[in-house]
């Protein structure tokens, strides 16, 4: 098939490769002119023949928009625009009610792969009717991973791909924090000598080998203690969204809740919260903290019940 890109970054360029490597005509477009097929949006529309469809892998929210809103001036009846960047389904439901004004359908995918997916495939969860994901079937068979597993199409209704994906990064923040604890409990503790030989033992056989593992692995191979790296974490606003989604649904997401937070306490040099612990324990039961004791308390006796 033929087929717009827009957006030629770490993914969206990876994705373009492994489109061609699959036989498919791709017209890619960057702002970066050193990667893009053409000079602008317009240009790449005309080069393509109807019925068109443009693929759109650009940063959520207003840079997504504001390209969904210029492809629904040039784009025409019965051509098609794929959202695969980490969009909030609620940005879908109203992307493809604007692209419907003007007889453009509307598929969201959600891509998970990062960096790897050139050469393992990426996997594809994506959103919208029977007939839209029809149309670009081909593109994803070529960019899923080989067998039976990798791609889904999630619901009819548009966001679904999306919803799928924002749940399964959230399950990943989760993942990622409990393999983050437990090496964090194993190099605290003056007992196991080799922690990445540990790790690295948990790849085969186990019940929590896994991807991710095979990733932290790695790092460990690299920088042993992980000095080199500053404890601070960022979140993409995906695990945000699914917490935000159980809230309105009334769904105990105990855990990919905890893990977003711990981000959010990574990025605390010294926690307010914290200090206000210290502070409360100082005062009920004279618990040692880094400045003076109370008026009346000892910091260094337990005078009251505490923790």
């Amino acid at each position: 098939m033929e087929l717009g890109l827009v957006g030629l970054g770490k993914m969206g360029g990876n994705m373009r490769t492994r489109l061609r490597e699959a036989g498919h005509t791709v017209v890619g477009y960057d702002r970066n002119p050193d990667v893009s097929d053409v000079a602008g949006l317009e240009e790449m529309v005309e080069k393509l023949p109807s019925p068109r469809v443009v693929w759109v892998m650009v940063p959520s929210g207003d840079p997504t928009r504001e390209t969904v809103r210029t492809l629904a001036d040039l784009l025409s009846e019965g051509d098609l625009v794929v959202d695969g960047g980490n969009s909030r389904w609620t940005d879908d439901q109203a992307n493809a009610e604007l692209l419907a004004q003007q007889g453009v359908g509307f598929v969201d995918c959600g891509v998970s792969g990062g960096v790897w997916g050139l050469e393992n495939g990426y996997a594809l969860m994506c959103g919208g009717s029977d007939a839209d994901v029809a149309k670009v079937q081909p593109a994803f068979d070529a960019l899923k991973p080989e067998g039976d597993s990798g791609f889904v199409h999630a619901g009819k209704a548009p966001g679904a791909g999306h919803f799928a994906k924002m749940v399964h990064n959230g399950i990943e923040y989760a993942i990622m924090q409990a393999y983050a604890e437990g090496f964090e409990l194993l190099e605290k503790v003056d007992l196991v000598e080799n922690v990445v030989d540990v790790f690295d033992s948990w790849r085969e056989g186990t019940v929590i080998r896994s991807w991710l593992l095979d990733l932290l692995v790695a790092a460990l191979q690299e920088d042993t203690h992980l000095d080199k790296l500053a404890g601070y974490a960022e979140d993409s606003g995906e695990g945000r969204w699914t917490v935000e989604a159980a809230i309105d649904n009334a769904v105990p997401l105990n855990v990919i809740t905890a893990s977003l937070f711990a981000r959010f306490a990574s990025r605390q040099d010294e926690s307010p919260a914290m200090k206000a612990i210290a502070a409360m324990r100082n005062q009920f039961g004279g618990h040692a903290t880094r400045t003076a004791p109370p008026p009346g308390g000892d910091a260094g006796t337990d005078a009251s019940p505490g923790d």
